[in-house]
């Protein structure tokens, strides 16, 4: 009999915290995931390891800081040697299943799950591997540019939406599989889904839930290329922002088909709740949903990821777990590698496995019971991608925010008195004392120098490695999805009936009625 609660991970993609109602906004529809938020915990400053898809991941699955683990940038291998909140969970006896987006690059698409529904979407090569040796012009390798928000608006249909289509659909599928099995199994199903990624596009379903007139505009406004901060100014030119007169319509429409987009994901979450409900398991089941990272959507006047702005790192975060205090808010810093300590503490009831390897992350299970007197309220968030040339750390401490990165000046915010980071306080002699302790213990903990190497290091690698590898026969590192057709619905003859078969995948399963009494001959 299943002693442990099942775990429902859902994850999406660039969602920035702000744009959801539990996070304060007015406009956007989300009511299942509301749904999930008054069920449990809201931590409204969670962060996002690297703003960057892949190293998020990857720090977030092994409890790790993305460079610690090599997770440099959205080409990085994941090393198959790391243990995972998935490898932990299949040892304390679940059954664990990915579907969706990963963006695991190299050899090891699985990383300690049992089964995967779907491929990715993103390249598992090492196609993307930053290059801080070109400093003419930042080298985008992932091609972004302003597209994605000039041609914003209404589709019939999107690949993203092909994709999370089949996320969901698979999803639903495997939660009645595995409520059919026999074995008794808790489960850990994985549903990593990628909207509102851009390109900014939405149906007419979901973007009729909005009227363009009420789409709130940025809170801050375009900020000039010469008033920008030396970061600002690279990501400027790494998006080539300068190809596209970007106009108020554009920002609209972009910002509309985002919430359009954002509600699209909402409904695919109701599809999982719903599931949960008919097969019976919603109330014994942990509900975790996050994002890799946000989204700028117009502030400043930036887009997408790769920067140190809150939009881009702060992500949702709601916890829901049997027995959990109900609309907890957490206002302490914490990050997204602090879910493999708490996923472990969730499923063994405070009493998790010894751990095989370091883990940089904390249990936030104390704050769905209350508040957590011990927590040390600090996050840090790394980038070591395209935009820099030396590896960057945003360290978040209490209100304060600093950021550090090597040949740009520092940065300072107090993010209770300007949220929308306006004020560099580092250009203040009265706080000259803070922000120099917070770059010394930058310096201190995190050795950038050290990073740094191991940075150019792995690129001088990849670089080579993936000029070499598109060189004659490729072999490639994609998933492919096996079904065995001849364990599917009636396609083998070997089964004891059609109809014992079709009986069996009835849910819920009715056992068959005992057959009549046989008549004996007529007289």
């Amino acid at each position: 009999m299943k002693s442990r609660p099942n775990i429902l991970f859902i994850q999406a993609d660039q969602l920035a915290a702000n744009v959801l109602p539990a996070y304060g906004h007015k406009l956007v529809k989300t009511p299942h995931l509301d749904r999930i938020a008054a069920r449990g915990a809201v931590f409204e400053n969670a962060y996002t390891p690297n703003p960057i898809c892949a190293s998020s991941r990857f720090a977030m699955m092994s409890g790790q800081y993305s460079s610690r683990i090599g997770a440099f940038d959205n080409a990085s291998e994941f090393p198959a040697s790391v243990p995972t909140f998935a490898h932990y969970l299949r040892s304390l006896g679940y059954a664990t299943c990915l579907s969706g987006k990963m963006h695991f690059v190299g050899p090891d698409q699985l990383h300690g799950f049992e089964e995967r529904v779907t491929t990715d979407i993103y390249p598992s090569d090492f196609g993307w591997t930053a290059d801080w040796i070109k400093k003419g012009e930042p080298y985008a390798p992932s091609q972004m540019s302003m597209r994605g928000v000039v041609e914003s608006g209404l589709c019939v249909r999107s690949l993203q939406m092909d994709y999370d289509d089949d996320v969901a659909n698979q999803s639903v599928q495997w939660l009645f599989d595995q409520k059919r099995r026999a074995d008794g199994k808790p489960f850990f199903l994985l549903s990593s889904f990628t909207h509102p990624h851009n390109p900014f596009t939405i149906s007419k379903e979901f973007w009729n839930l909005y009227d363009d007139a009420d789409i709130d505009m940025p809170a801050v406004p375009f900020i000039p290329y010469e008033e920008r901060d030396p970061w600002s100014q690279r990501y400027y030119k790494l998006i080539r922002q300068d190809e596209h007169h970007v106009t108020e319509a554009h920002i609209r429409s972009a910002r509309h088909a985002y919430y359009g987009m954002v509600s699209y994901l909402d409904s695919k979450v109701g599809m999982l709740l719903d599931t949960l409900e008919k097969i019976n398991a919603l109330d014994d089941t942990v509900i975790v949903f996050t994002a890799d990272h946000g989204d700028m959507i117009g502030e400043r006047g930036m887009w997408y990821k790769f920067n140190p702005f809150q939009n881009s790192i702060r992500v949702p975060l709601f916890i829901s777990a049997p027995g959990a205090k109900a609309g907890q808010r957490v206002s302490a810093n914490c990050g997204l590698v602090d879910l493999l300590p708490t996923l472990l503490d969730l499923a063994t009831e405070g009493k998790p496995p010894e751990l095989v390897d370091h883990c940089d992350g904390h249990s936030l299970t104390a704050w769905l019971h209350g508040a957590d007197t011990s927590w040390k309220d600090e996050a840090l968030i790394e980038f070591t991608s395209e935009g820099v040339y030396a590896p960057a750390f945003i360290l978040r401490q209490g209100n304060y925010k600093y950021v550090y990165c090597e040949g740009d000046p520092g940065m300072l915010f107090d993010m209770a008195s300007d949220p929308h980071e306006l004020r560099n306080l580092c250009k203040e002699s009265e706080f000259a004392n803070l922000a120099k302790r917070m770059a010394t213990e930058i310096e201190t903990r995190f050795a950038p120098a050290k990073v740094k190497a191991d940075v150019l290091a792995s690129q001088r690698r990849r670089l080579f490695l993936h000029s070499t590898l598109v060189t004659g026969k490729q072999t490639h590192w994609d998933y492919e999805v096996h079904n065995e057709a001849s364990k599917q619905y009636v396609r083998s003859s070997v089964t004891t009936s059609t109809t014992a078969t079709k009986a069996k995948a009835r849910y819920p399963f009715v056992p068959s009625a005992p057959p009549d009494t046989p008549r004996g001959p007529a007289n």
